[in-house]
């Protein structure tokens, strides 16, 4: 009897988490028809947002690479307004940590920003990167023009094509940027001993800098 209960408290969970799992798909698309809004270039230096698990890791990475000036961690992807970090993580507002990317387009191209992108995560993990899973946490690159959607469009298909898999990345009109709170900005850089940072973070970063090699066609 104890095992026939079990099971259908299983299935009543199940039921229950499949419900909150497809309110986050309804929730996700709320910008996905709206038009891109592009960010003006100011004094040469141009912005690019990503999102790809917790954004101490990813603002890492960018910071890492000539020709990008600055990375901030941030929120975007959702539907509220004047996100923080404790809305955020609820996985209710439809944000997902973002990294502004702050680079130079005669340094570094946003080609070659999204071979960073692909590079440094589990680009088939669904909702989610590493141990830190929900939807505050799914991979989404935010495009500003056509251009950009059709380079990343482009950048999928080759690599859907060529691995044979399913990139979990959604491609979404970008709409606006929230910073995070001050304690999360330059966080791996701040905070070299963390156990998340040492045990997540850098070891993420590390398998990133092993892979990758800059395309310089």
């Amino acid at each position: 009897m104890k095992n026939y209960f079990t099971f259908f408290l299983c299935l009543i969970i199940s039921s229950l988490s499949c419900q909150k799992h497809n309110q986050v798909k309804t929730d996700r698309n709320t910008d996905h028809d709206k038009k891109a809004v592009e960010v003006p270039v100011k004094n040469g230096i141009t912005k690019a947002y990503f999102a790809s698990g917790c954004f101490w890791c990813v603002e890492a990475i960018y910071e890492s690479i000539p020709g990008v000036k600055d990375a901030i961690s941030g929120y975007s992807g959702g539907h509220t307004k004047n996100p923080t970090y404790s809305s955020v993580v609820s996985g209710k507002t439809g944000h997902s940590e973002t990294v502004e990317v702050l680079y130079n387009p005669m340094e570094v191209s946003y080609q070659t920003l999204l071979d960073i992108y692909f590079s440094s995560q589990n680009i088939e993990q669904i909702n989610g990167q590493g141990p830190d899973v929900g939807s505050q946490y799914r991979s989404i690159i935010f495009y500003q023009n056509e251009r950009q959607r059709k380079l990343i469009i482009d950048k999928i298909k080759k690599i859907e094509q060529s691995k044979k898999i399913k990139v979990a990345a959604e491609v979404i009109p970008f709409q606006k940027f929230w910073r995070a709170e001050d304690y999360h900005q330059n966080f791996e850089k701040r905070n070299p001993n963390n156990g998340y940072i040492r045990n997540v973070s850098i070891p993420r970063i590390k398998r990133f800098k092993l892979n990758f090699k800059i395309d310089e066609n």
